[in-house]
């Protein structure tokens, strides 16, 4: 019994010890469990988060009127003039409360500087001249933005000689400021310079390669005699452009080398467009009177004048008018237009502007032609271009001087120093002197090359041009040389 005992006790005892190490099993099983489901909750959670739909963000605001406007007179592109208006009014509320704020004071000046150019109103030029010089004052060093701000102020004016000036020393300041190789480009082209604006695009061409570096490169094209190239680049910069104002301007531009090649379906088509896109662009309503005009649409042409005139007294449309209507026989009101044309010229006297060079034209067609000459030769001296070179000679002529108006005249035709420029209305000049002074077959030739270039290059000369032709006949056929 004992023995049984005994016996039974050990056996009970097995089983016990056997029970508490599955228990402790058990445990570890669960606490595994439990921890791969925690990690698995965890990486299913981790996942969501990287799966989370991005919260959605509102697209940054558009720049308002003022950005927009500072935006364009910073890149040197043409700007909304309801948008200019805004941002003098917003600079000049901050200047009252900042007066010591040099940049707001350049931004201001090249505002309106903007504004009276788009507006061709000369008063806006001295209140621009102050802006610019009290941030020179405030910033007398290192105000490269002011002085590059005078520099456009004087191209505006027809003062190249003053921008050369202010355009190099806002250089010296900052030599990679892209908008003032522009400037100089413009400068260095009235001066008669080619050889500087051409170095200077390919400056300008390395630092930027904007809308404007490619209109201002289409202009150096065309001085070049690269037609086919300059009107590619405006169409692009066209394409390119970002605000209404600034494609209607480069379609503008396209309108006139259209024009200057004698393309008037293209020309018209380029200005319509530009007047769609910003019903300010009044010299696309003038291109648009150009273009009418050789079309034969009269009416038209005269409706599109007025409109142009209406908003942007400038005095060469004022000039283009009074032709047209001297072309019709409206004697009367081709003489109320060359008077508005003086009182044009006497109002952007006053705001700075040199406008001696239409004057000029006046005066050598249907005025005093002595007068023209020593208008010219003065402006000859100021800023030789070749502009100023085809108004002389032309003057010159008109005033019974015919040698020396021929040397000007191919001044102004020649490619050496010209840039290659290939002009109607020089190659007219040029051909009106040869015939006067006997030379018939450089007239023949020359009056033949102003029609190729545009047939309608003026509703009074072309004309005249083609009469004179007749008159010269063909050039007499070479004679066979006698054989022996």
């Amino acid at each position: 019994m004992k023995t049984a005992i005994s016996t039974g006790t050990e056996t009970d005892g097995a089983p016990a010890a056997g029970r508490g190490l599955s228990r402790r099993r058990a445990r570890r099983l669960v606490m595994g469990v439990l921890l791969g489901l925690l990690v698995a909750a965890l990486a299913i959670a981790g996942l969501l988060w990287l799966l989370r739909p991005e919260p959605r963000q509102d697209p940054p605001p558009a720049p308002g009127p003022a950005q927009r406007a500072m935006t364009a007179v910073g890149a040197g592109v043409p700007a909304a003039l309801p948008d200019l208006a805004v941002l003098i009014g917003e600079r000049r509320a901050h200047l009252r409360t900042h007066p010591k704020d040099a940049g707001s004071w350049a931004v201001l000046g090249a505002a309106y500087v903007e504004q009276g150019r788009r507006t061709a109103d000369a008063a806006y030029y001295p209140t621009a001249e102050r802006a610019l010089r009290t941030s020179l004052k405030v910033r007398p060093r290192g105000n490269a933005q002011a002085l590059e701000g005078m520099a456009a102020l004087a191209n505006a004016r027809r003062d190249f000689r003053a921008a050369r000036t202010w355009g190099e020393a806002a250089l010296k300041v900052d030599r990679k400021r892209w908008t003032t190789h522009a400037l100089l480009i413009e400068a260095y082209t009235g001066l008669n310079d080619y050889k500087a604006a051409r170095s200077t695009l390919e400056r300008l061409q390395a630092l930027h390669s904007g809308t404007a570096v490619m209109a201002r490169s289409a202009a150096v094209y065309w001085d070049r005699g690269w037609r086919e190239d300059a009107a590619a680049t405006l169409s692009d910069a066209a394409a390119l452009a970002e605000t209404p104002a600034e494609r209607a301007a480069w379609l503008e531009r396209a309108g006139q080398l259209a024009w200057e090649r004698g393309d008037r379906e293209a020309a018209l088509r380029y200005y319509q467009e530009a007047v769609r896109v910003d019903p300010d662009q009044r010299a696309a309503q003038a291109g648009q009177g150009r273009a009418l005009a050789a079309l034969g649409r009269t009416t038209e042409a005269l409706n599109a004048y007025r409109a142009a005139l209406a908003k942007q007294p400038s005095p060469g449309y004022a000039l283009e008018l009074g032709e047209l209507y001297e072309s019709l026989g409206l004697d009367q009101a081709a003489q109320a237009q060359y008077e508005l044309l003086h009182a044009q010229v006497r109002s952007a006297a006053a705001g700075g502007v040199d406008e001696e060079l239409v004057l000029g034209r006046f005066e050598a067609d249907h005025g005093d032609p002595e007068e023209a000459v020593r208008r010219l030769r003065a402006e000859w001296r100021k800023q030789p271009g070749i502009a100023v070179a085809d108004a002389l000679g032309w003057a010159l002529h008109q005033a019974g001087q015919h040698e020396e108006a021929l040397e000007y005249a191919e001044r102004a035709t020649d490619k050496e120093h010209g840039g290659g420029v290939r002009s109607a209305l020089y190659a007219y000049h040029r051909g009106m002197i040869e015939h006067t002074v006997g030379l018939d077959g450089p007239a023949r030739r020359h009056l033949r090359e102003a029609l190729l270039i545009n047939p309608y290059f003026s509703p009074l000369w072309a004309p005249l041009a083609r009469e004179v032709l007749q008159e010269l006949g063909e050039p007499p056929e070479a004679g066979v040389p006698a054989t022996r």
